[in-house]
């Protein structure tokens, strides 16, 4: 009987360490990591750094939530635990995201053809919005920015020629093979599907779809999206959170996509994001892609050091935000790393160091 009990007694010690917290107008705060390990972590993510020159690892945000709650925060000035940082392409994934809202509610299937909800794309007939989650749509688009600027598809979009309606630019690339059959990463394909988000609900509703399904669901107070001029957001690159909210969306995903006792996101949807695309091959680029997210995945592994079941949302100059299932971790990495010396595996194995009992 006495041994029964301490069964019991140890099921119940289990499963109350990895309860289900959940963040109300803040986040719950656990016991702080400490130590050599996180020394060693401070060391990676905060060195002494040349601001004159732009040279070295600049972190502006570190933040690790394990099991809901807050274990380690950090900050370099000017930013804050209050301010909005630019994500520049995690907006990709936080797109994903708002779609697949729009998913559960039936307002497409991934197999639609992109023209239904967007007209300029019937001149690319067959691009289906898995394509375009995929980055598969087959367009010839350059992403490049430092390195062939003149030449760059983004560049263009984004500050030049398609600055005013970005999706249109996007739709009027031409093709350079058949749609779903190659990977070939694409900021236009994000916009895309921004605009098909659009064509979906009509103007009025989608200016407010985001908060409307999103980000007032999760309690995030501080997203600011930025639009083109024809009002459809830059899914691509420009939504602004708080470090702290973006791990909202983190620990939404962590929990296949349930939100306290609500199914925010169908499961269905969750293991589409997490699903390699079949069509990648490996090095194409710095991690396996899902449906608009990154996978740890194939062999080798791109972050050796994480558990296989790492998946991230990734933006330029050092944008992270990393999500362990297994190890019950949400990570959220803000910076502004110029000189390409800032390396994801790095951070995580060191992170992983410092949280370890």
């Amino acid at each position: 009987m006495v041994r029964g009990l301490l069964c019991v007694a140890l099921l119940f010690v289990t499963v109350a360490a990895h309860a289900d917290t959940w963040p109300d107008k803040d986040w719950a705060k656990g016991t702080q990591i400490e130590g050599p390990a996180v020394e060693a972590l401070e060391a990676y993510a905060f060195p002494a750094r040349d601001d004159a020159t732009r040279q070295g690892i600049r972190t502006d945000a570190l933040l690790v939530i394990r099991d809901g709650e807050v274990i380690y925060e950090r900050y370099a000035a000017p930013t804050t635990a209050s301010t909005p940082h630019l994500t520049w392409s995690v907006s990709k994934s936080l797109m994903a995201t708002v779609l697949g809202v729009a998913y559960g509610d039936n307002r497409f299937k991934l197999t639609d053809p992109v023209a239904r909800f967007y007209p300029p794309m019937k001149q690319h007939p067959s691009v289906t919005m898995a394509d375009l989650l995929h980055w598969a749509s087959g367009l010839d688009w350059q992403e490049d920015y430092e390195y062939a600027p003149l030449k760059s598809s983004v560049v263009a979009m984004l500050y030049t020629r398609g600055r005013s309606d970005m999706a249109d630019f996007a739709a009027d690339t031409a093709a350079a093979s058949a749609p779903g059959q190659a990977f070939r990463y694409s900021s236009g394909d994000t916009n895309l599907l921004s605009a098909a988000l659009k064509g979906m609900l009509g103007h009025k509703a989608y200016m407010s779809y985001p908060w409307d399904a999103l980000f007032k669901p999760l309690g995030i107070r501080s997203a600011t999206w930025e639009t083109d001029a024809d009002e459809t957001f830059v899914a691509s690159s420009y939504a602004y959170l708080t470090a702290r909210d973006l791990a909202r969306i983190g620990l939404l995903m962590a929990r296949n996509g349930r939100w306290g006792d609500q199914q925010l996101l169908p499961k269905d949807w969750v293991a589409f994001n997490r699903q390699p695309f079949d069509k990648y091959k490996v090095g194409q680029d710095e991690a396996v892609p899902g449906g608009h997210w990154w996978l740890n995945q194939g062999a080798p592994r791109p972050w050796p050091d994480a558990p296989a079941d790492t998946f991230a949302a990734l933006g330029h100059w050092g944008q992270a935000l990393y999500v362990m299932p297994d190890e019950h971790l949400v990570i959220v990495r803000y910076g502004d790393d110029r000189d390409g010396r800032y390396r994801h595996n790095e951070l995580l194995k060191r992170v992983l160091a410092a949280v370890q009992p």
